[in-house]
């Protein structure tokens, strides 16, 4: 299969550009910059220079393809209204993409979230958020879902809050970030509350087994770690950077704060056995003895 994929250079999109070229598909990558095309050539894919701005590109990348696979997002979280702009940015591309698939019969797989259900795990039927901070992305989403309706085998990917690999990405990563600048090794609340999680090189196979066999309209959890609590998680942290462990407002994370003082686990026992998909990667906390000072 020829497969269009967008953001197929970053921390996600290499394991997936990786896990496809590894079973016999091809892969043209969006690539935003000089330096993505040469990455994204690096690793076997075919370059097409563009952003998801970049509507026209985006149309004539899917209409090469035989299916797509969305990864990309701006990642822009340091205020409103830049996230905004990259919920809106992204919705936009979403759109466009699902146009010129509409009536193809072709796979589309989107990388969304798993969702927040209070007092439990949330599973592949619960929906996904569509209001606060990250909503937009949510609608977003859904309506790619919905165009299971007119000819197009769409699916979601779920992904946990942290995405890790070498103890970078995801939320847990942004601790770190943070940490580093800050001398802290922050928690926010009383950290008790859980993150899901999964290694990058383990929802890349899940990003695969989508594409090639999930059945249209259907959400799929990537997840490998159910919960870790977030005080556990800044332990680790602190310890591997040999900085203090502490409480922190939930302001300091800015328009993340909401998110990250939620206590969301999620399960994906279903998408294990539904698609005999199998986390065998280091989990979040293992993979954080990764960071280094």
């Amino acid at each position: 299969m020829r497969v269009f994929i967008t953001g197929g250079t970053g921390l996600i999109g290499s394991a997936v550009v990786a896990e496809l070229l590894g079973h016999g598909h091809t892969v043209l990558a969006l690539a935003r910059s000089d330096a993505s095309a040469r990455a994204a050539k690096e690793a076997g894919a075919e370059p097409l220079r563009g952003g998801l701005a970049d509507l026209d590109v985006l149309r004539a990348g899917a209409g090469q393809a035989d299916g797509v696979i969305h990864l990309a997002f701006a990642n822009d979280f340091s205020s409103a209204d830049a996230l905004t702009r990259a919920v809106a940015e992204e919705s936009a591309a979403l759109a466009t993409l699902g146009e010129e698939l509409a009536g193809s019969d072709r796979p589309f797989v989107v990388a969304s979230g798993t969702p927040h259900v209070p007092g439990r795990a949330s599973t592949e039927t619960d929906p996904v958020w569509t209001e606060g901070p990250v909503g937009g992305r949510g609608r977003a989403v859904m309506a790619v879902l919905g165009l299971a309706g007119r000819g197009v085998r769409s699916t979601a990917v779920r992904l946990p809050r942290t995405v890790h690999n070498q103890g970078t990405g995801g939320f847990a990563g942004l601790l770190t970030g943070i940490a580093r600048q800050s001398g802290v090794s922050g928690y926010p609340g009383d950290g008790t509350q859980r993150w899901p999680a999964v290694h990058a090189l383990d929802a890349a196979v899940l990003f695969r087994l989508a594409l090639e066999t999930a059945p249209a309209g259907t959400a799929w959890h990537a997840v490998a770690d159910e919960g870790d609590q977030v005080r556990d998680i800044a332990a680790v942290i602190g310890r591997r950077l040999g900085l203090p462990v502490e409480s922190v407002p939930p302001e300091t994370y800015g328009p993340l704060g909401s998110i990250f003082v939620t206590d969301q686990p999620s399960s994906s026992a279903h998408t294990r056995q539904a698609l005999g998909w199998e986390p065998k990667h280091p989990s979040l906390l293992a993979d954080l003895e990764n960071v280094g000072p």
